[in-house]
């Protein structure tokens, strides 16, 4: 028994045959031997064979040669690309149909392929597939199984040895050895089923019900539960001119129209503070920046007297130049969240990372686990003391090569505990 949707697309071709051929001036008798000749004609055991020699008129593809010139010839291409979730819009990673080219009067059994039997897959996939489904349907005396499978395939195929280009299509010379300039010459194709899928989903967005009625929600004043997205800036492109079916079945079926997205180069706002991508208190910190706070320091450190007023001064010096360094950590913080996030950044070390990128506040809120906290400190110990050593030395400095002005290992602990103070803000 023929599955449903074979019965209703021959009944419907039968129909359109015979309005063609039937005018109300014909005589009862000749009306009646059309409809006998129809119900002839479009019976599975005779269409079906006809049909399947008249397939390979066709040829199924993914990026059709008449998009870049309708003059081209060239063979058909379907890109079996495999699915990669890499992000990219490209084929393999885009569900669509084929599209189709070749003789017009054939496109019948394109239609006929395409139908989808009780079981939700269409005839093409059961003849792929070699199902016993298909093998019964088209169990008939006029042609063996084979014969009617090989036929119907044909559509896929592209019917000549090699695969052909033509001089009709845009190229590109692409280097693939320097050292011999040698090099492929590629044929850009244009891959139209992603095309269209794009142009029908953004008809989808901008035209479906829902849309209008959120547009028409919004003109009343009133709010609507989904609200809806616009696209602008969007162009058109047309193919085939008044003829779009001799470019392609989708470009025929979209009116030869296709619809292009604004490619515009980005309006990129400059940084005034670029992160640091390895670490903050490497080349990202310049000693030089805080040559004045460490000339006041060393002063204090100069001094003769050692009282407790002279520590004091020397304490909120060293301190001052820590929140100096803060200050400049919190201009990084003030970055969009995320920042740390890219490769760009993968050589920064974790703890600075959670220091410095907003989206790790609650990380810092955790009062339990505060080892990237005792990490900074310990990270901005160091840098002071090799900030102030190198400065100790230079030409700026009111003291030159000193040894026994330079920071020792308790005075480094001392630092430490002056950075204790300064925790809120680091926080």
């Amino acid at each position: 028994m023929s599955d449903p949707a074979i019965k209703d697309f021959l009944a419907e071709r039968k129909a359109m045959w015979l309005k063609k051929k039937i005018n109300p001036s014909m005589e009862t008798e000749v009306v009646k031997q059309l409809e006998t000749d129809a119900d002839q004609l479009f019976s599975l055991p005779v269409w079906l064979p006809d049909a399947a020699k008249r397939a390979g008129q066709l040829s199924l593809v993914s990026h059709p040669a008449k998009f870049s010139h309708p003059g081209a010839k060239a063979s058909p291409i379907i890109a079996n690309a495999p699915y990669r979730p890499d992000g990219l819009l490209r084929s393999g990673n885009v569900d669509t149909e084929l599209d189709v080219l070749g003789n017009a009067a054939a496109m019948d059994v394109y239609k006929f392929l395409m139908l989808e039997m009780q079981d939700g897959q269409t005839i093409l996939a059961h003849l792929e597939d070699d199902t016993d489904t298909i093998r019964q349907q088209f169990k008939m005396d006029t042609a063996s199984f084979d014969e009617l499978s090989a036929g119907l395939l044909a559509i896929k195929g592209s019917g000549t040895a090699s695969t052909k280009t033509s001089g009709s299509i845009k190229q590109v010379y692409f280097p693939v050895n320097n050292a011999r300039d040698e090099y492929h010459l590629l044929s850009v194709l244009t891959p139209s089923s992603m095309m269209f899928t794009l142009k029908s989903r953004i008809n989808t967005l901008r035209y479906s019900d829902e849309t209008k009625a959120a547009r028409e929600a919004r003109k009343a004043g009133k709010a609507h539960e989904t609200g809806y997205a616009e696209i602008y800036n969007l162009s058109a492109i047309g193919f085939g001119g008044t003829k779009p079916q001799n470019i392609s079945v989708l470009n025929s079926r979209h009116g030869g129209v296709s619809l292009l997205l604004e490619s515009m180069p980005p309006q990129l706002e400059q940084r005034r503070v670029n992160p640091p991508r390895d670490s903050f208190f490497g080349a990202y910190l310049n000693p030089k920046f805080y040559q004045d706070a460490f000339n006041k320091l060393f002063v204090e450190v100069l001094r003769e007297v050692n009282n407790q007023h002279v520590r004091n001064q020397i304490q909120w010096q060293c301190k001052t130049i820590f929140y100096q360094m803060i200050a400049h950590a919190w201009e990084v913080r003030r970055l969009p969240e995320g920042w740390s996030d890219s490769d760009h950044y993968d050589g920064l070390p974790m703890a600075q990372k959670i220091w410095l990128d907003r989206q790790h506040l609650q990380k810092r809120s955790d009062t339990e686990d505060r080892e990237w906290l005792d990490t900074i400190k310990r990270n901005m110990a160091r840098w002071f003391v090799q900030a102030y050593n190198a400065l100790l030395d230079s030409a700026d400095s009111p003291v030159h090569t000193a040894d026994r002005f330079k920071i020792k290992d308790y005075e480094f602990r001392e630092l430490i505990k002056w950075l204790d103070d300064c925790e809120e803000s680091l926080l």
